[in-house]
């Protein structure tokens, strides 16, 4: 009954009020479709639309740009776009793929921001130079002297808060890059004004050098995504001179100066375009101090700008680009202009245009395509791989200088002064002391000229070739055994009529016995190093091979050798940089790693840490660092050894003088802490041998302590039975099967030097005794 009387109600509702509902509901319709109607698309719809393409610039606008002119935008408080009325503004959606296409606006050269910071008061002049034959390192020394002229006849007593600072002057082999070149340096704190001015004076060279390796350092940093782009923008300015030869280069496109305009570029880029003064170029053969005293006078000029002005202002378009208006460099980001121009009137086609299909390929194969060409396209170039050291190099001028034999394109061989006094009966080196090795019966040679490491008392004056990875021409294991054979009995030849020479030891010194491969370089980057090894042993040559802890991969494929040597120049990170001056960014890494394959190898090599002591760099309180080193390793023997002073410029121009080079007692007592340091570890090691004469002292594990006496020594013709041996039936041996002992003489506490030779004392009083005895 209640339903019967609600909808009754209803209907009754309805009948009363159904003309105004209606009126309603139509009133509502008509404004929701005139407001949908008139109403802007929505953002949907926006976003869904096919975008439109990028608007050309009109003429007018073009010529504004090209003069360096702007338009002022109108200022506006809102600035909304004007609906689109009708349908002819939705543009038509096709069925098949888009396509795009427009032309990319054109960048304005805008004023050239000064770095943000203090206002400018000091200008500080840095030389860089490289040098291998120390005529570039002349050269910088007369610019060196010109801006110090400068700096002097610019200084004003009555402003100390302002001028030209005089210059400073830098070797690139002995620097870090990182302090200068991956990012410039900080102002000092009581003067935040102070900005550096970068003056570059290299040669080119044909050769590996420690150039390539600088200019792989700016070319690492410019591509680093973890650094910024211009990481040298703070510099106030660059400018480069490079060295060339015209005879060998005559023209830029064959090759003169090449190394400098490829830093000149990649200063431009690091900098952030600052070149202060034009590239400028000198022929050593002609006028290369007169160039180099024009560009030293224009230099100067511009310095004495950006002291006044500040900064280097602005300059015209294409001021400070790293290359020439007429040339191309994909990476670089500052010729996008004229990659739009070449480019003008072409298409960019859709990804989803390019038909993979059958029906787009008329080959099976893949579509060849060049990712690696920059510029230019060009036919393949056919790489021929580079001699090391080519006859006509510097680098062989200079090691033939020095008494080397260069054996094919990157071997050397060269008899030592222990060799020429073992033949004269006048002591062997400490390898006699410590293992049996006569010395004029080893010959030292290296497969490999080129070194990783750039090391403070290289004895080689720093002109051997330097570099990470190989890269050279590879000379057969068959060229080298040859070669280096025929140079040492050739320099032992030369000795048969200089004064002292003993007759029967000449007549040993034409069998070679040893082979030291510790000359120059890093002997295990020679790629067939195992083949070579393989040839000493054929003839019964013991292999005595030292490596600088760089090259793990290298050392973990080695095969057996007689005595394997790693350097140990530093017990940590930052001293090991600043010794060895590696070239290999992950250097410690390396070191590392190497030191856990030794410790794997001890029972397969007699292993051997050298430790090179240079006072003032790597022994003040580093004994505990190299006791965590000896604990990480586990060698069977190690090696401490002062530093041999060479007395070059070279050295110098590192910090190593002979004040750095300490004194026997001081070694002495090095060991005996250095040992105590061991045995407080629980470390099984002892005080061995010495040879006082080389300033050098043996440590060696217990293992090689038999029966209260050691046995440091090697037997030779066991070594060879038990290697001949195990390549016959795989029987392994172990350092202990071939091991001797040690002569008396030989001991910790009795000197080392052979009672059989005869020791000669060049000065001092001793001297005046062996005088007055005889």
């Amino acid at each position: 009954m209640a339903e019967l009387f609600l909808t009754e109600g209803l209907v009754t509702l309805w009948h009363s009020y159904r003309l105004p509902i209606l009126i309603a509901v139509t009133s509502v319709a008509i404004i929701l479709h005139a407001y949908r109607r008139f109403q802007p698309k929505s953002k949907a719809v926006t976003a869904s639309s096919i975008p439109p393409s990028p608007r050309s610039q009109s003429p007018e606008k073009l010529d504004q740009i090209r003069t360096g002119e702007r338009e002022k935008p109108a200022v506006a408080e809102k600035s909304v776009p004007k609906p689109a009325v009708g349908n002819d503004s939705v543009p038509k959606v096709s069925s098949g793929p888009k396509r795009v296409s427009g032309k990319k606006p054109l960048k304005v050269a805008g004023r050239r921001r000064e770095d943000q910071g203090p206002p400018l008061s000091f200008i500080q002049p840095i030389i860089f130079f490289a040098s291998l034959t120390a005529n570039t390192e002349r050269y910088a020394q007369i610019l060196l002297e010109d801006l110090r002229t400068a700096a002097k006849e610019r200084a004003d007593p009555e402003n100390r808060e302002r001028g030209l600072l005089p210059p400073q002057i830098h070797d690139l082999s002995y620097i870090d890059f990182d302090d200068y070149f991956t990012t410039a340096p900080k102002p000092p704190p009581t003067s935040p004004g102070t900005r550096y001015v970068y003056c570059l004076l290299i040669p080119t060279y044909n050769i590996d050098t420690v150039l390539n390796t600088f200019l792989g350092h700016l070319d690492e940093t410019h591509h680093d995504f973890r650094i910024d782009t211009s990481s040298l923008s703070t510099l106030a300015g660059y400018s480069v001179f490079g060295f060339g030869d015209k005879e060998g280069w005559p023209t830029e496109e064959e090759g003169f100066c090449s190394q400098a305009k490829e830093l000149d570029r990649w200063m431009a880029k690091l900098t952030g375009k600052k070149r202060a003064y034009p590239l400028g170029f000198g022929d050593v053969k002609s006028d290369a101090e007169s160039a180099l005293k024009e560009w030293s006078r224009g230099l100067q000029g511009i310095l004495i700008d950006i002291l006044d002005n500040g900064g280097l202002g602005e300059g015209v378009p294409g001021s400070g680009d790293p290359l020439e208006s007429d040339e191309e460099d994909l990476d670089d980001d500052e010729n996008d202009g004229k990659r739009t121009k070449r480019r003008n009137g072409q298409d960019v086609v859709d990804l989803e245009d390019i038909k993979m299909g059958s029906d787009g390929q008329t080959g099976s194969g893949p579509v060849p395509v060049d990712f690696t060409t920059a510029g230019k396209s060009a036919a393949p170039s056919q790489s021929t791989e580079k001699e090391m050291v080519p006859k006509t190099s510097p680098t062989y001028a200079a090691l033939t200088k020095q008494g080397y034999t260069i054996v094919g394109s990157h071997s050397g061989v060269k008899i030592c002064r222990w060799t020429k006094s073992a033949l004269r009966g006048r002591g062997s080196c400490y390898k006699f002391s410590f293992y049996g090795i006569r010395s004029h019966l080893c010959m030292e040679a290296t497969p490999s000229l080129s070194c990783s490491n750039k090391c403070i008392f290289c004895w080689r004056h720093g002109t051997n070739p330097v570099g990470t990875t190989w890269r050279w021409k590879v000379d057969s294991p068959e060229l080298i055994f040859q070669g280096v054979k025929e140079g040492h009995y050739k320099k032992i030849k030369m000795m048969r009529g200089v004064p002292g020479v003993r007759a029967e030891r000449f007549a040993e010194a034409m069998r070679i016995r040893h082979c030291a491969l510790s000359l120059v370089g890093e002997p295990i980057f020679y790629p067939h190093i195992n083949e070579f090894l393989d040839m000493l042993h054929s003839e019964h040559i013991s292999s005595f091979l030292v490596c600088n802890a760089q090259h793990p991969d290298q050392l973990e494929t080695l095969h057996r050798v007689t005595q394997l040597y790693v350097s140990i120049d530093a017990s940590n990170r930052e001293s090991l940089r600043k010794i060895d001056r590696p070239l290999h960014r992950d250097f410690w890494e390396r070191f590392q790693r190497c030191l856990d394959i030794l410790r794997e190898k001890r029972h397969v090599q007699r292993t051997v840490f050298r430790l090179t002591l240079v006072k003032g760099f790597n022994v003040d309180d580093e004994v505990i660092g190299y006791a965590n080193l000896v604990e990480k390793a586990l060698p069977c023997f190690i090696e401490i050894k002062g530093v041999t002073y060479c007395g070059t410029s070279t050295s110098a121009g590192a910090g190593l003088t002979m004040q750095n080079v300490p004194f026997y007692e001081e070694i002495q007592e090095f060991v005996v802490s250095l040992n105590t340091e061991l045995e407080r570890r629980g470390l099984d090691y002892g005080i061995a041998a010495e040879h006082a004469h080389s300033c050098c002292v043996l440590l060696a594990s217990t293992r090689f302590h038999v029966n209260g006496k050691w046995h440091s020594r090697i037997d030779y013709d066991r070594f060879f039975e038990l290697l001949e041996k195990e390549k016959a039936d795989g029987t392994p041996f172990r350092p202990e099967d071939y091991m001797r002992e040690t002569e008396e003489w030989a001991l910790w506490g009795n000197g080392g030097f052979d009672p059989n030779d005869q020791r000669v004392y060049k000065k001092g009083t001793k001297k005046a005794l062996q005088a007055a005895t005889e």
